[in-house]
């Protein structure tokens, strides 16, 4: 007895002694954790113009990486195959600017001369529809006609347009500093072309095993993915871009279609939201063509938007994105707000591949295993309760 009690003694001195650190040692670990990670969000937000950089090479990349491999099986070395695929992007984008740029550059300039004076025009006509439908009370007319203000809409426009260049400004510092970052981010996606094995190796190497080979089994499908969106919408945006260039011309808008059509097709890589865009400034103009002629361009968009919803995104972006259209509209948003213009066009892709991570590495094992619980539930009361057998 006298032994048993001694024990107890002891135990408790020992829990005493013992507790009291073990919890002094969780709370300065907490405390070194919230620390830490504080400190690491300074620093990513110091070094967030370079982070947007990486994320433009990553996009960048992935697009690219199936040229390459093309390139490269034509026995050039990779380093080779990604400098002849830059300069001829490059000589490309060089050659249709220099093609084209002077004249969409000049349309332009005249369309926001005379857009003023279209817009004087959408506003005396909904004014006379309002008249005609016999809103003639002047508390009702008297908004409309300040909605539609010419001035008020120009400068509204101007505004909205800023805002949204000062953010993705605001995050890459200034006009030269987007041109940096620019600049930077095709450097680092051909160096990350180049090198990418190696790259990737080194990445996967810093998590334990099995961690390793999963993330490194990932890396493909997210490329694709990633790249797959790109290449989608880019390709989207060139076709609709040349059909509504000609489809303008055609409609008699001939004066500004071209302009019209490089506007459409830069406003319709950013998803959802880009078709409105791109269809407005065309429709303005339309206005002040007429009725006939808007009606006719109205029909032109209408059925391009139907074509690129039910043909186009479906056959070229929908296969390779694989993401729900209201997690597409969330990524546009959500980019936008945070980084302006920029971050409509490279927050997308990078919902496409996060959502490869998260189908493969959890909601695969996770229906695996539902999978074979179901199953080991359904055999269990055959073995555990087996049928009597008749003697």
């Amino acid at each position: 007895m006298f032994g048993s009690t001694a024990n107890s003694v002891i135990r408790r001195q020992y829990e005493v002694n013992t507790i009291p650190k073990q919890r002094i040692t969780v709370a300065l670990v907490n405390l070194v954790l919230v620390v830490t990670t504080g400190l690491l969000l300074v620093l990513l937000w110091q070094l967030r113009s370079l982070l947007v950089a990486l994320m433009i090479a990553i996009v960048v990349a992935a697009a690219l990486a199936p040229i390459i491999d093309s390139a490269e099986k034509l026995r050039l070395p990779r380093w080779l195959a990604v400098i002849v695929v830059y300069l001829g992007l490059i000589g490309l984008l060089t050659g249709a600017g220099v093609l084209i740029g002077p004249t969409v550059a000049e349309q332009i300039q005249r369309l926001i001369r005379r857009l003023p004076g279209y817009l004087e025009v959408v506003r005396s006509l909904i004014e006379n529809l309002a008249i005609r439908f016999g809103l003639t009370d002047p508390e009702t007319v008297s908004p409309v006609s300040q909605l539609l203000n010419p001035q008020a809409l120009t400068g509204w426009v101007i505004r909205s347009s800023q805002q949204l260049l000062v953010r993705s400004y605001s995050v890459t510092r200034g006009i030269l500093g987007g041109f940096f970052t620019l600049i930077l981010a095709l450097l680092l996606s051909g160096y990350m072309l180049s090198g990418s094995e190696k790259l990737i190796q080194g990445l996967v190497s810093l998590f334990p095993y099995p961690w390793n080979e999963r993330l490194e089994a990932q890396v493909e499908p997210v490329t694709q993915r990633m790249g797959g969106y790109i290449q989608g919408r880019v390709l989207v945006s060139g076709i609709l871009g040349i059909v509504i260039t000609a489809g303008l011309g055609v409609l008699g808008l001939s004066e500004f279609a071209l302009g019209l059509g490089v506007i459409a097709g830069f406003t319709n890589l950013i998803p959802f939201l880009g078709p409105i865009l791109g269809a407005v400034p065309a429709l303005i103009v339309a206005v002040g063509h007429g009725g006939l002629t808007f009606f006719w361009v109205l029909l032109l968009f209408v059925i391009i938007q139907n074509v690129e919803t039910y043909v186009l995104d479906p056959l070229l972006v929908g296969n390779s994105v694989k993401v729900h259209p209201l997690y597409q509209l969330l990524a546009v948003l959500g980019g936008t707000q945070v980084l302006g213009i920029i971050g409509a066009l490279i927050v997308p892709p990078w919902v496409a591949g996060a959502a490869v991570l998260l189908e493969n590495l959890y909601l695969k094992p996770k229906q695996l295993a539902e999978q074979q619980e179901a199953l080991v539930t359904a055999r269990t009361p055959e073995t555990a309760n087996p049928l009597p057998v008749n003697r």
